[in-house]
């Protein structure tokens, strides 16, 4: 494993959430922006409006995604965070997410996705994790960046333990845990933002003007091959999923090359 993947692992661990640079190329940035442009066009948001604006094209349904997801590796760099046993089927459901400048505000309460509505049979919309393409330049703060409150995947977890994992269909937005100091995810163009499912995030404003460049990322919610059926197990037992990191090598240890 290399060094940056390890060291991600581990961030991801602790944080739960780490950005991993350099997934797709400019030319692919290229591709995903032509094509969320062409569903843009398809259904355009009203004139006028600023903001947050999404749309959620099924990938069964549009081929052009699913064949961009597929060709430019993104569950390959996603792999590599998940238990090597666990299969990572492809996404259902792609998210076009943009902000509109202008709209100055930051967010209040975070969320968690997927507890309104609930899936048909009453079961939390619980998925692996989520995985945010960057396709415009985030590395600037405040410009519809995801803000995310590092750790509480741990600390809604262990609220999950002690209440049961049940407790989660009630506890939208985001359970009642102690909340640190939220952060803004910055990364450049073809950055592939990496979210466990139980961390709190929400959007963040854009303090452009309406001639800057709005914020597009497209998100994928990943589910790990059998996640439905062990979801109770996977939101008490928050690493359960996830790759152990490899550890660091120690002085005087031989690495790969033999050195």
């Amino acid at each position: 494993m290399e060094t940056t993947t390890r060291s991600l692992i581990t961030v991801f661990h602790r944080d739960g959430y780490c950005v991993v640079p350099d997934v797709i190329n400019s030319e692919q940035v290229d591709r995903w922006r032509s094509a969320l442009a062409r569903h843009l066009a398809a259904q355009p948001p009203e004139p006028g409006r600023t903001g947050p604006y999404f749309l959620w094209p099924a990938l069964t349904d549009h081929t052009d995604l699913r064949a961009l997801y597929e060709e430019c590796g993104i569950g390959d760099a996603v792999r590599p965070f998940l238990r090597p046993d666990l299969a990572l089927p492809d996404p259902e459901v792609a998210q076009l997410a943009l902000t509109l400048p202008p709209h100055p505000r930051h967010p209040g309460a975070p969320h968690i996705d997927g507890l309104t509505p609930t899936e048909d049979d009453g079961r939390p919309g619980t998925f692996t994790l989520l995985a945010g393409l960057m396709l415009t330049d985030q590395r600037q703060q405040d410009r519809g960046n995801l803000w995310v409150w590092p750790g509480t995947h741990l600390s809604t977890a262990a609220l999950l333990r002690h209440h049961g994992a049940d407790a989660l269909r009630d506890a939208a937005p985001y359970p009642p845990v102690d909340l640190p100091t939220p952060l803004q995810v910055t990364g450049a163009a073809g950055s592939l933002v990496l979210v466990h499912y139980l961390l709190a995030h929400n959007i963040g404003g854009h303090f452009g003007t309406a001639d800057d460049e709005r914020r597009e990322t497209v998100y994928f919610r990943l589910r790990a091959d059998g996640h439905r059926e062990r979801w109770r197990q996977a939101v008490t037992d928050p690493l359960l999923e996830f790759a152990t990191p490899a550890p660091e090598p120690g002085p005087g240890l031989i690495t790969g090359d033999g050195r």
